[in-house]
């Protein structure tokens, strides 16, 4: 088989119990699409209904590595990542996570697993040395993830022993995606995340509660020389990098906190503003210093991370006690900026819950600051509070809500739906600071224009991770560009997006593009495949990826320049204070050029553009739907 690549494909069907093991994609295939999010969408494309119901038996749920997931040396090579049709959404949707489950797929012998149909009852599914089983897990619906971890590992461990139970990689669902709350997320190795989107809930919506792995099979490299050179580089650029090697280590993501609130876009209390008074308080400074525990975060570090941002935190006061990973720093901004909380210990205990829970940080807080704001507008009934008090900055509220939400008690079965339901619920649509139904993350685009418009053209709806032109306009990697200026925005966004496809499909972590880009990828590809591929080549493949995703939008519920916007307080409403004081987000100024640069007619690809891209079949589609632009 192709260098990087196992070869096999786990194929189960929930409905009749049984499995199949399956080779991957021809050579052609997989250079088109490498893995991960790539040979996700692709198989996606294939086999699943683009109008199916996201949590109905036609969706399918795709496990997927890729082709350097595993392979020692490669920089951040620990990832997996998970693609569905996403029920928070309806677009087709990755959702990507680190730790040490996904290379242990991998030595577990398989490149991908594709879920599919329903099952009756629980189950869970043991993948070890080549083999699986389906295996009963009604004894673990209701535990949260951590206990369903340790309950596997024991369970396990009769059979294989403890000392290798011990290796065992678990990626579980909790309370939140059995109840098929909309941004559920896949939790592995306990405090692990793939987060975003709801995947939780189609695993929940087919009652599977757990994967678990371990296995023996290493995956090889094709050129051995060429691949010491290529890491041997990309290691010097990371040690050389003052973000990966000095800023990442030190205080993890949340050293974004006192960044972005000094640059005035912190969003704070539901997109208000961009400057929060208490950001000192809930930084990555303030978590190193009273909370971090050093050693235990070392642990938590992701498989073949140079970077080590891994954050494991203890608090020890009451009410909010309790250890764990985490947080990062969107979680920090979610539970606190965004609900106006600047009480960090009850942050890190939210945070906690959701790892426990399965739920998604970012969309749980980022809800309860919607829901605070629909509280203080006066609409919803005080009844529906049940006395709690939901007052921005009210730390127990967001315990208390993301408890609520997990098992849709009272009012947290609304604000399981996510803002963008929850709003229009309540007559307040325009309160929704979302894209697609996603909900945005910790950066006020009104002062940062690129930002804006990468967040609008997101094929997965409000994310920062698929084109983060805050490394630019904010950070300066590579080189600083003026952040408040739209002019030449839309071919950076596009350049971004297309690289970050990329990223998400050999699948490496996004932090390494502080330290290397195109080049680099291409080389450490090459290497461990066999190919030829040239920087130029990786931008075409992540171009192939960000069109098929759009097409399947477009067949999904006709996706276009209707839904490349963002919420009419980003566009209409000047930022009230701080350095970006007095701007919009001018989308209009970039939104054309946006599309011309893609090839593009309002926001749909083109014959032209999709035939360049080897993807006629697409196109075809498209025509026969009548949803090919003219």
């Amino acid at each position: 088989m192709v260098g990087g690549y196992v070869g096999r494909i786990l194929r189960v069907n929930l409905w009749s119990q049984k499995y199949s093991i399956e080779t991957l994609p021809p050579e052609g295939v997989l250079r088109s699409w490498l893995g991960g999010r790539g040979l996700g969408v692709y198989l996606a494309l294939k086999e699943i209904d683009p109008r199916a119901d996201p949590l109905g038996p036609r969706n399918k749920a795709f496990i997927m590595t890729g082709p350097v997931t595993g392979v020692a040396g490669v920089p951040e090579s620990g990832r997996w990542c998970s693609v569905t049709k996403s029920p928070l959404t309806n677009t087709i949707h990755d959702s990507q996570s680190g730790g040490k489950f996904g290379p242990e797929l991998k030595f577990a012998g398989f490149d991908a697993v594709i879920l599919e149909d329903m099952s009756e009852s629980p189950v869970y599914l043991w993948i070890y040395d080549g083999k699986a089983e389906i295996r009963c897990a009604s004894h673990l619906w209701g535990k949260d993830v951590h206990a369903t971890t340790d309950a596997i590992q024991e369970e396990l461990a009769a059979e294989v022993g403890r000392d290798e139970a011990k290796k065992i990689k678990v990626l579980a669902i909790g309370p939140a995606g059995e109840n098929l709350v909309k941004f559920a997320a896949l939790m592995n190795d306990k405090n692990r995340a793939a987060g975003r989107g709801g995947h939780g809930a189609v695993w929940g919506s087919k009652k599977v509660k757990a994967v678990a792995v371990l296995g023996h099979e290493k995956p090889k490299v094709a050129r051995e020389d060429a691949f010491r050179e290529a890491v041997a580089k990309a290691a010097k650029k990371h040690r050389e990098n003052p973000v990966t090697s000095e800023g990442l280590p030190k205080f993890g993501t949340a050293v974004l906190v006192n960044i972005i609130n000094k640059a005035g876009i912190f969003p704070t209390r539901n997109f208000r503003t961009g400057v929060f008074e208490g950001a000192e308080k809930i930084s990555g400074e303030t978590l190193a210093e009273k909370y971090l525990d050093k050693k235990k975060s070392i642990e938590e570090s992701c498989w073949g991370c140079m970077i080590t941002c891994a954050r494991y935190s203890r608090v020890t006061n009451s009410p909010f006690s309790g250890e764990g990973g985490g947080p990062e720093y969107e979680t920090i901004w979610a539970f606190g900026a965004q609900t106006g909380t600047d009480n960090l210990e009850a942050v890190i205990k939210a945070n906690f819950l959701c790892n426990e829970l399965g739920l998604d940080t970012i969309s749980m807080g980022h809800v309860i600051g919607t829901f605070m704001e629909l509280v203080e507008a006066g609409k919803v009934p005080e009844e529906k509070l049940r006395g709690l008090k939901a007052g921005w900055g009210t730390p127990e509220a967001l315990v208390e809500l993301t408890w609520r939400t997990a098992y849709r008690s009272g009012i947290g079965d609304e604000l399981a739906e996510g803002a963008e339901r929850l709003a229009r619920k309540y007559g307040a649509p325009e309160l929704a600071m979302t894209v697609r139904g996603q909900e945005l993350p910790a950066y006020d685009p009104r002062g940062a224009q690129g930002h804006g418009l990468a967040y609008a053209t997101s094929n997965r709806g409000g994310c920062h991770l698929r084109a983060y032109i805050i490394s630019p306009e904010v950070l300066g990697v590579p080189s600083l560009v003026d952040r408040f200026k739209t002019e030449g925005k839309a071919a950076l966004v596009k350049e971004f997006q297309d690289v970050f496809a990329v990223i998400d499909s050999m699948i490496v972590c996004k932090f390494s593009c502080f330290a290397v880009w195109d080049e680099e990828y291409a080389e450490i590809i090459s290497a461990v495949t066999g190919w030829d591929v040239s920087k130029d080549e990786v931008h075409k493949i992540g171009e192939r990826i960000w069109n098929a995703e759009r097409v399947f939008n477009v067949l999904s519920f006709g996706d276009g320049r209707e839904y490349d916007t963002l919420p009419k307080r980003l566009l209409e409403e000047p930022m009230p204070e701080g350095p970006s004081k007095g701007y919009v987000t001018k989308l209009g100024e970039m939104l054309d050029e946006y599309y011309r640069v893609r090839g593009w007619v309002d926001g749909r690809p083109t014959r032209a553009k999709l035939e360049e891209l080897g993807l006629k079949w697409l196109a075809d589609r498209l025509e026969e739907e009548g949803l090919l632009p003219t």
